[in-house]
């Protein structure tokens, strides 16, 4: 249990951080660039990442590509935001270069519909995320449906993540198509304070009901099950994105070329996740970055060491 102590600490501590460091446009930065040790002469141009530190695919996938970016000669800054909106909003604008973990086809949708005649494709890189709805694994609950006449037995709450989340817009069309929307409310604040709750309940082996997705490192972490979703109303699993300011290609050719050919399946990217957030954790992306790829390296030809 002292990992996942450890990790929920760092990913709250992650989260308060960026919302100290905002303007009021929902933006904020690390300054200027890697300290991995990494990094190339960067005479190829400054390339902005930005990510959601609670998020904790895109954190991962983040600093991937930082390492392999600043290796082929790019100076790369890291841009941590709290919401999906202004990132969106600072990708259409240019003020972002890449969101380096994107749900574009169906969580993301009305950002896309939105933001997209400004946003470039820059390639799938993982396709089978999905967003769910889990409890615990000893729950005799097994589907959505069983949800139904359960309010009072569980506080009528599901615990959700942040508010502008496609995880949390989604969840709000769920419940009337399952009838739940009078009997639960959907808890929304942050990924950390999900999981804080989801720890409590699951140390005391109490029911409890939270949003979760896979791919996402609590899904291992945690004794927690996903329910059926016999009406689709969470949405078909989808793909993972990387998404670039309109002309990011034109601009940047060989970085373009590079994320193109980056594909992950289940086991390779659960462990890229799980060096990231837990075995290292925060300040230590990095090291974690360099152990995956001494670890998977090999297996891919896109690889730069």
């Amino acid at each position: 249990m002292k990992k996942k102590l450890l990790t929920i600490a760092a990913i709250g501590a992650a989260a308060s951080l960026t919302l100290a460091g905002c303007s009021g446009d929902g933006m904020g930065g690390t300054g200027g660039g890697s300290d991995s040790g990494n990094a190339g002469s960067g005479d190829k141009g400054t390339i902005t990442l930005g990510f959601l530190p609670s998020w904790t695919d895109g954190l991962s996938t983040a600093y991937l590509l930082q390492d392999q970016l600043e290796k082929i000669g790019y100076t790369v800054e890291m841009k941590t935001l709290t919401e999906a909106g202004p990132l969106y909003t600072g990708l259409a604008q240019g003020d972002v270069d890449i969101y380096p973990s994107a749900w574009p086809e169906l969580t993301h949708k009305s950002y896309m519909d939105t933001y997209g005649d400004d946003i470039e494709d820059l390639g799938a890189y993982y396709d089978n995320a999905k967003l769910t709805i889990a409890v615990p694994e000893y729950s005799e609950l097994n589907s959505i449906e069983d949800l139904v006449g359960k309010g009072a037995e569980l506080d009528g709450k599901i615990y959700g993540i942040e508010p502008g989340a496609g995880l949390t817009a989604q969840t709000q069309s769920m419940l009337p198509e399952y009838g739940l929307d009078s009997e639960y409310e959907l808890v929304t604040s942050s990924t950390a304070a999900m999981l804080t709750e989801l720890k409590s309940a699951t140390d005391k082996q109490e029911d409890i009901v939270v949003t979760l997705w896979r791919p996402f490192w609590a899904n291992d972490a945690f004794p927690v099950k996903d329910l059926e979703d016999p009406k689709g109303a969470m949405g078909d699993p989808e793909a993972l994105h990387f998404l670039g300011t309109k002309g990011f290609a034109e601009e940047f050719p060989e970085a373009a070329e590079l994320i193109e050919q980056i594909k992950l399946d289940d086991a390779q990217y659960g462990s890229l996740e799980d060096l990231v957030v837990n075995e290292y954790g925060e300040g230590k992306e990095a090291e974690a970055v360099d152990a995956w790829l001494e670890e998977h390296g090999a297996d891919f030809d896109w690889v730069v060491s």
